[in-house]
């Protein structure tokens, strides 16, 4: 069975998505090489407003939880704030995003610093995200929370 993103909280229905099911999202939300948005990245996406808009997100959530059980990392941002910039990472070559990509999902804000938020940055960036959880008010987030632990955080990243 494919790697599948998994969506839950204040929606119409929790789901699961695949990365087929993202490539058949409306071709004006996708983005065929993420390239054209940063010059470092690589690999097919769509909007994150496509995909939220194909699972019915109720009023009431404010806040979206990136979960990545890999490396058990979490971060919780304003929904509306990456409502319309973020997109999902979902292939690279044609084929499913790998886990050395950051797969099987990777959330990707082009211009974080342009969100004007002080919950969004580097870290909200999070590759391997396999659960998008919306929500009311601000869940689990386990981003570093000072310079030294961020330091720290991408230094092992290098290291891998």
């Amino acid at each position: 069975m494919p790697d599948t993103l998994t969506i839950t909280g204040e929606i119409a229905c929790p789901c699961e998505l695949a990365a087929i099911d993202l490539a058949q999202l409306p071709v004006a939300a996708q983005i065929t090489d993420v390239a054209t948005l940063d010059p470092k990245r690589s690999g097919q996406a769509v909007r994150l407003a496509a995909v939220l808009d194909a699972v019915g997100v109720k009023p009431t959530a404010r806040w979206l939880s990136l979960h990545a059980s890999t490396d058990d990392f979490h971060a919780s941002i304003p929904l509306d704030a990456v409502r319309e910039r973020a997109v999902v990472i979902y292939r690279q070559n044609g084929e499913p995003l790998s886990p050395k990509a950051g797969g099987p999902f990777r959330f990707f804000i082009p211009d974080f610093a342009a969100c004007h938020t002080h919950e969004i940055d580097e870290c909200a960036n999070v590759k391997f995200v396999d659960r998008m959880e919306l929500t009311a008010e601000r869940g689990y987030d386990n981003r570093p929370h000072d310079a030294a632990e961020h330091a720290e955080l991408h230094r092992k990243e290098r290291e891998e």
